[in-house]
């Protein structure tokens, strides 16, 4: 009794205390307190090991945040967006800010095809098996993160050799009703872009979307670009555990191209152009449709049917850089140019599930998918164009190749992820992919019976990773995934009479292999080294075939390569307080990429081309870094160096005198960027890019744009405005 007369006594006590002083504050007058925070950090992280419905734990994983970083984004420089991602080959080659073109592991960069690239979970490769090259690029002032996952995680999403990126475009403030951001950029050579967007939410509809326009008189002469793009995003909330998503992205920009230099023409000026009359141009829309469902705590679906429309066009007066386009002085006219247009039909559809679930005393992690996908390319070139000077695709006359490369696949995953210990897990996968691909169509040049052509793909992969956490914040990781690549429309369209397509292609095929560390040293050093080897086995080319004292030019399977190397980041942070901080970073790569038992056609001969280096793999690719930042003011100094490498598998080091083969010289480039945070909702950016004015360029392509030398921006600014309101 006496506890309990205690008891309430001191209940009784604290009220009327409460009450009394609750009494006393409405006559006492708070002093406003505020308190400021600064966001500083600007390193790479990494994906969580279970990431929406895929699993990643194992794998060598990046994510970019590039809303915070100080960099030129609106004319998507690769080496300032990925400077901290090591192994990163930027390729430039048209244009201000059309386009990404990145590879790694020593793999093609052309329009990224040799990744599997996505926005927000949607794939948006033009025609995975026709020509998977990315086409539509969003500006990347609407990306909120690049996600980038190697190639040994392929099984779950494709079997591309140079894994996973997606771009994750930025979300409306779901705090309001209606808010708006809006960054206007000026710069060098006539550069102008302006990005607008609005979202909110409204009960349990959120929206966002977006305008972007973008003009560029470019650094060469004849090198204007003019690029559009918008996206529009509606997610419907079902319940606390089921939601809709709608969206629809497009993308277009039409390039004048300049035409490719002679090394002579180069050196003399790297800013003069070779053409005025060459325009390419693509418009791609990407509309999809999300459906997410949190089946339980264990279980969790994602469902997404997306497509991909459009085209790419391109009109131009074809030919090497010393073939001049100049008025025929028999007409006193210009002549003819060649157009060639791509239409794109791409249809697909993924489901994912992704369960949690144990056996005995082991936790495990199933991520199961099925993808469909059915794509109509339909591709017409060599038509006869104008002999005008405007962009204009009408042509005189019939199309000289009128082709449909049709595909259809069906591919199942599954990986399963076993915790062996709190720190050690396993995890193993399969990939089974069926499909087939049937070319048709007429090509002025051949029998109609020798086109027609079936590729059949029939591709079982497997792999396995594995991880150990050494400490709270170190890991060890390796694995090693089986990856694919189906033969392409170019592999198998004869070029003239004189050439002729297997029928019995190969896909590429052949694996990544990854061993590596990363972690973190108290808050003093963040690392990450990993040793790798991709395997590329049935590459495609050309050989000499002599049939019946006749020679002729047989587009197949021409050998395999490998690329072995080292990707090595660090950054050290010198100095850390409340309100500043100052890192040094380095992002290196070392690869050796050679030819095996491969053999390539060279005149009226094949030439044993094993041990020579892969093209466009430079041994070394090395960019360097300080960040600085104090209270709203954050910047960085980068420099990046890229080896020489070779242009082409016969391994030309002389120039030609047409500048279509021959070394690519090494290069150095220093930039500068700094970003200051006048508000919270508005932030001023400036840069300088290539401050010292290095003239390079990064690679002779063998195709488009055009054999020959493309020269790089040579010294440039940007200003921007970010606000948001």
């Amino acid at each position: 009794m006496r506890r309990f007369l205690f008891i309430f006594f001191i209940f009784f006590s604290a009220v009327l205390s409460a009450q009394v002083n609750q009494d006393s504050l409405k006559n006492v007058q708070l002093k406003q307190t505020t308190v400021t925070g600064y966001r500083h950090d600007q390193s790479v992280k990494t994906l969580p090991g279970i990431h929406q419905t895929y699993i990643i734990g194992g794998r060598k994983s990046e994510v970019i945040n590039v809303q915070d970083l100080p960099a030129n984004i609106a004319e998507k420089n690769g080496r300032q967006i990925f400077a901290k991602i090591p192994g990163v080959f930027v390729y430039d080659m048209d244009g201000s800010g059309n386009q990404v073109n990145i590879a790694t592991r020593g793999l093609d960069p052309h329009r990224s095809w040799e990744f599997n690239v996505r926005q927000n979970g949607v794939v948006i490769n033009s025609d995975i098996y026709g020509y998977p090259a990315s086409h539509y690029s969003p500006p990347m002032e609407s990306v909120k993160n690049v996600e980038m996952v190697r190639g040994t995680a392929a099984l779950q999403y494709g079997a591309e050799f140079g894994g996973m990126i997606n771009y994750v475009t930025k979300t409306a403030d779901t705090t309001r009703a209606f808010s708006f951001e809006t960054m206007n950029t000026v710069g060098s050579f006539g550069l102008l872009s302006s990005y607008n967007a609005v979202g909110g939410r409204k009960g349990k509809w959120t929206y966002y979307g977006y305008i972007q326009r973008r003009t560029s008189e470019g650094y060469r002469d004849n090198a204007r670009s003019t690029s559009e793009a918008q996206y529009v995003n509606i997610q419907y909330q079902i319940n606390r555990r089921m939601n809709l998503t709608m969206e629809l992205g497009r993308n277009s920009y039409v390039y004048q191209s300049p035409g490719p230099l002679t090394d002579s023409m180069f050196f003399a000026n790297p800013r003069q152009a070779t053409r005025n009359r060459n325009f390419y141009q693509p418009n791609i829309y990407v509309p999809s449709i999300h459906f997410n469902w949190q089946i339980s705590d264990h279980t969790q679906l994602n469902w997404i049917v997306s497509g991909l429309y459009g085209s790419r066009n391109s009109v131009e007066f074809e030919g090497f850089a010393d073939r001049a386009d100049a008025i025929d002085p028999a007409t006193n006219q210009w002549r003819n140019r060649v157009v060639n247009i791509d239409n794109f039909d791409s249809k697909t559809s993924e489901l994912r599930l992704l369960h949690h679930y144990q056996i005995g005393r082991f936790k495990n992690v199933v991520a199961a998918g099925i993808r469909y996908f059915n794509n109509d390319m339909h591709r017409r070139q060599q038509g006869k164009g104008t002999n005008g000077t405007d962009f204009d695709l009408s042509i005189t006359g019939d199309w000289g190749r009128n082709m449909w490369y049709r595909s259809e696949s069906i591919a199942f995953s599954v990986e399963n992820m076993i915790y062996l210990t709190d720190r050690f897990i396993v995890s193993p996968g399969f990939r089974y992919e069926y499909g087939k691909t049937d070319m048709t169509g007429f090509i002025s040049y051949l029998d109609p019976q020798d086109i027609p052509n079936r590729i059949n793909h029939n591709i079982p992969a497997l792999g396995i990773n594995t991880q150990y956490l050494l400490t709270e914040n170190a890991r060890l990781y390796a694995g090693i995934s089986q990856a694919y690549r189906p033969v392409l429309f170019k592999d198998i369209i004869p070029g003239s009479t004189l050439e002729r397509a297997n029928k019995d292609l190969k896909n590429a095929f052949g694996y990544n292999l990854e061993l590596g560390s990363s972690g973190r040293i108290k808050d003093v050093l963040k690392y990450d080294i990993t040793l790798f080897r991709v395997q590329y086995n049935n590459r495609l080319g050309n050989i000499v075939v002599n049939e019946n004292g006749t020679n002729y030019i047989l587009k197949t399977n021409i050998g395999n390569s490998y690329t072995n190397g080292v990707e090595f980041f660090a950054e050290a942070y010198v100095y850390r307080s409340p309100i500043s901080q100052v890192s040094v970073f380095s992002s290196t790569s070392f690869m050796e990429a050679k030819y095996q038992d491969a053999q390539l056609a060279v005149g009226t001969e094949n030439r044993d081309i094993s041990g020579n280096s892969v093209e466009s793999v430079p041994r070394w690719i090395s960019r360097n870094g300080l960040n600085a930042a104090y209270k709203k003011w954050n910047g960085v100094l980068q420099y990046s160096y890229v080896a020489e490498s070779f242009s082409d598998p016969l391994n030309t080091v002389a120039p030609t005198a047409n500048g279509a083969r021959g070394i690519v010289p090494a290069y150095g480039v220093w930039d500068f960027n700094m970003a200051y945070r006048v508000f919270p909702n508005l932030v001023l950016r400036a840069g300088v890019s290539n401050f010292l004015d290095n003239q390079y360029f990064t690679k002779r392509p063998l195709f488009y744009p055009g054999p020959g030398v493309w020269s790089s921006d040579g010294r440039g600014w940007n200003i921007s405005m970010n606000l948001i309101l």
